[in-house]
């Protein structure tokens, strides 16, 4: 879960983009933002919901905390209890609680003195219903949020794996940018693309033959050769992704509700009964 954040500064302050799962480490962040500009965060982008990008918002008690509509929705839904059990424990600090409060539908432009930040809304679910990405297009800089893992296994319970297959190819990929900040994992250029499309190519097929053939997300998981998609992080997020797959092949809309509890609990049994890692 440990997240990668990012920033931009200018005369007026900071944006950030993100925030941390824990308060140690989102203090640790904002000690580093300040050591180098001098500067505070004025404006605050969450990306999407989860709390391994919003759970230090409440450190922020100045800042401008944006973000698309639905990422305010969800993340007051989810409020800040875990379920027990499925996530290796962890200290969290407790930091205040602060979802966004300006939010928007499509995209907004955020100014850091001269640099001009795009904040869009990918069009559709994807890793969750309201992922957004930065967009400096003039250094082709891309915060991705976590549309892409570099190095870890993508995870698209929260969304979906065959919207999130658009939204790579349909907005992603055109804006051509040559660095991308990913979600998780080491700072790449564009053929992180290509290596995430190929996993949710993947998925989407042992999907369709295990939907076609009766089998259940955590059979299908199990039967299923991950090939060099085993060496990521995390792999048993398989069975999250089947269980989103196929729930879509049912029937449920793209991004609809489905029993995320089943589906983590058939993670921590495919895990060995061993919690699912958390790095925060």
């Amino acid at each position: 879960m440990i997240n990668n954040t990012g920033f931009l500064t200018g005369p007026d302050g900071v944006v950030s983009v993100d925030t941390c799962a824990t308060a140690a480490r989102t203090t640790a962040y904002l000690d580093t933002v300040r050591s180098v500009t001098g500067r505070s965060v004025r404006t605050l982008v969450n990306t999407h919901h989860h709390p391994d990008h919003t759970a230090g918002n409440g450190l922020l008690p100045d800042a401008t905390i944006v973000a698309h509509e639905a990422a305010r929705t969800e993340m007051i839904a989810m409020g800040s209890v875990h379920p027990p059990g499925i996530w290796q424990e962890f200290d969290s600090g407790a930091p205040p609680f602060a979802p966004p409060f300006l939010t928007f539908t499509e995209g907004v432009t955020i100014w850091a003195g001269d640099t001009r930040a795009q904040v869009r809304h990918v069009g559709g679910p994807a890793h969750t219903t309201n992922d957004c990405v930065v967009w400096v297009a003039e250094q082709s800089v891309l915060y991705a949020g976590d549309l892409l893992f570099n190095g870890g296994t993508p995870f698209l319970l929260s969304g979906s794996v065959a919207g999130a297959v658009e939204v790579l190819e349909r907005f992603v990929a055109p804006l051509g940018a040559r660095t991308i900040v990913p979600g998780h994992g080491p700072v790449c250029g564009p053929e992180v693309i290509d290596a995430v499309l190929g996993y949710l190519r993947m998925v989407l097929d042992v999907a369709g033959r295990a939907h076609a053939a009766g089998i259940g997300p955590l059979e299908a998981a199990r039967e299923t050769d991950l090939g060099r998609y085993a060496e990521w992080t995390d792999s048993e997020r398989i069975v999250g992704n089947l269980h989103r797959a196929m729930a879509e092949l049912g029937g449920v809309p793209a991004g609809g509700p489905i029993d995320g509890l089943s589906a983590l609990r058939d993670m921590v049994t495919f895990n060995g009964g061993v919690p699912l890692t958390c790095l925060a």
